[in-house]
């Protein structure tokens, strides 16, 4: 593997010589290859889905279509639109002894990226990494294998085309070994960054030896306030569980105020058509007997508190208060998204102070946690760490930045 990432660190230094209009050019490209290549991909993908279950929850993820790439064909376009990252002057002064300081941003060099069953990861990546200046060594899931090897083998076609070293984009083999020797690419890999489920990302957190952003869990609740408005929440609660269950930002917990427990068999019952599982504790299940279909209502227990369903699943949970509601949260949520349904300012207010998550948002669902909904073109990830980035990651968040002092001769007294 360190031939790999050798060259893929080689690449990023070339890189660094290529000019922003360029690396647009090649973007725009690889928008162009993606829509003129989609049987290619597709058939690709085509083989990918054989091997699994379409009611496998990840299936849905893992499913390319035409239009889906065209989606991330108008990605790439944006990203090309987006105005460069680098070189941007963060800060700028001049000592009383006559030393220029300046913090330029410039790019991280080579980033790692683990994902599991994402083909379209695979897009965003290279497009985000290359506007940035950064080499990116991927690690795809074994379940989209064939989709990123095509994937791989146009935009590569597209960099040698454009007289750009196509060990920029440096797609590694489906295999345990691949991860291990990355996340111990020291030396290599400047940053790595793992996509997938907690338990990848655990994996990821205690074994490697190069840096790690953190990503991709999410347990993420949505509060109906005792002040919530029946209308809104319905829809709220609906686009957050079942717009794409298998993605991140996906509604894995309603907490309910109990004075709004009459209001919660009308909450739920557009969930009851897409076929959504709830896991209700007493009280919620008591309401919604009779008020729910009963092949899809069970009884909660412990474990249904805390759990990324990435399924049509979602749990119930009653309080009395909003201090009981924020406990709540604050025990079992992944720090990921965060919601309230409510029409009280000062209540709105409190909830944005005092939840500690990546993203939190009144009135709205959380499945608008997402890098191109945000207007940041694609994303890398979601950040659900506190360090250096923090929710949806893009250009701004895959660079860092340097130091530059000019002088005229001045020396440091001893």
């Amino acid at each position: 593997m360190n031939s790999l990432f050798q060259k893929a660190q080689d690449a990023s230094i070339q890189l660094a010589k290529i000019d922003n209009d360029t690396i647009n050019q090649v973007l725009n490209d690889i928008a162009d290859a993606a829509i003129a290549h989609t049987d290619e991909m597709l058939a690709a993908n085509a083989k990918d889905l054989a091997q699994m279950s379409p009611d496998n929850p990840l299936y849905d993820r893992l499913k390319l279509t035409k239009e889906r790439l065209e989606g991330i064909a108008s990605d790439t376009r944006h990203v090309a639109t987006l105005p460069s990252p680098l070189g941007k002057v963060l800060k700028h002064y001049t000592l009383p002894n006559g030393l220029d300081l300046s913090r330029i941003s410039v790019p991280f060099g080579v980033i790692g990226i683990i994902y599991e069953a994402r083909p379209n990861v695979t897009f965003d990546v290279a497009a985000l990494c290359l506007k940035s200046g950064n080499a990116c060594v991927l690690k795809g899931g074994k379940d989209a294998d064939n989709s990123n090897q095509a994937i791989v083998r146009i935009i590569k076609a597209i960099l040698q085309q454009n007289g750009i070293n196509p060990d920029v984009v440096t797609l590694l083999p489906a295999t345990h070994e691949a991860t291990t020797e990355m996340l111990h690419a020291n030396g290599y890999i400047d940053l790595v960054i793992p996509r997938g489920s907690s338990r990848l990302i655990q994996y990821v957190r205690e074994n490697a030896t190069v840096p790690v952003i953190e990503t991709g869990a999410g347990i993420c609740h949505c509060y109906f306030d005792e002040y919530g408005d029946l209308e809104k929440g319905k829809a709220i609660v609906n686009n957050a569980k079942t717009r794409r269950v298998s993605v991140c930002n996906a509604l894995d917990c309603l907490i309910i105020h109990a004075e709004r427990l009459p209001d919660l068999p009308a909450l739920c019952a557009p969930l009851a058509d897409s076929k959504v599982t709830i896991y209700a504790d007493e009280p919620a299940y008591a309401l919604l007997k009779g008020n729910y279909p009963s092949t899809l209502l069970c009884q909660a227990t412990d474990e249904s508190f805390g759990t990324e369903f990435l399924d049509y699943k979602m749990a119930i949970k009653t309080v009395s208060t909003f201090d009981e509601a924020l406990a709540h949260i604050r025990r079992y949520s992944s720090r990921h998204s965060e919601s309230i349904v409510t029409e009280d300012t000062l209540r709105a207010e409190q909830f944005i102070r005092q939840v500690d998550a990546a993203c939190v948002y009144t009135n709205a669902p959380t499945s608008f946690t997402d890098g191109a909904q945000f207007g940041l073109g694609a994303e890398i990830g979601i950040s659900t760490q506190k360090l250096h980035a923090r929710g949806p990651m893009a250009l701004e968040e895959i660079t860092t930045y340097k130091w530059v002092i000019r002088g005229n001769g001045q020396t440091r007294p001893k």
